[in-house]
């Protein structure tokens, strides 16, 4: 089994970009829990709320996971959760950082916000370019932090989609790790 994990900031794709990989590639896909979360609440989250949303992800994932599906696709996973508490609330679940760790991904896709227009849905709020590269370069410095596999996708949404269905062709690919 393969994992990809889309990261980066709000409106840069991935939700697009993990979809467009599953129904090139197959597999399966795990969508955001936060976005079910605040679907089913009706209310802006708080700090409090954060173990909830990071346990339903979870949840998401293994249930996923047990599948062994060929090739996994994460539309985001627990460094969202964590960057989104801290950016929001200023502190976050310190368990995120063991939970992340301990969990293998092949390869995250780390998008740009840069290139492509910022699209409100009424769950974003990040509508100023500088807040969205903060949260890319915050992503950016994670994932070099702690030697995750990455790779920066950017561009116009052809060029993203070419880059990332490129970079998982290779890993599907490749030799096993």
């Amino acid at each position: 089994m393969k994992i990809v994990v889309m990261a980066g900031p709000e409106s840069s794709g991935k939700s697009w970009l993990a979809a467009e990989l599953q129904a090139h590639f197959g597999g399966l896909m795990v969508g955001e829990y936060v976005r079910h979360f605040i679907d089913h609440h009706q209310r802006d989250t708080t700090l409090d709320d954060i173990p909830d949303i990071a346990h339903g992800q979870l949840a998401w994932e293994d249930t996923a996971r047990a599948e062994q599906p060929a090739l996994l696709i994460l539309d985001t996973h627990l460094l969202t959760n964590k960057l989104w508490s801290l950016t929001l609330f200023g502190d976050y679940p310190k368990w995120l950082d063991s939970e992340l760790l301990a969990r293998h991904y092949d390869l995250h896709l780390l998008l740009s916000p840069e290139d492509v227009d910022w699209t409100a849905d009424g769950q974003r709020c990040q509508p100023e370019l500088a807040d969205r590269l903060a949260f890319f370069q915050a992503s950016r410095r994670w994932l070099e932090q702690h030697r995750q596999p990455f790779l920066v996708i950017g561009g116009d949404w052809e060029e993203r989609r070419a880059k990332a269905f490129s970079a998982v062709e290779q890993l599907l690919t490749g030799p096993a790790r």
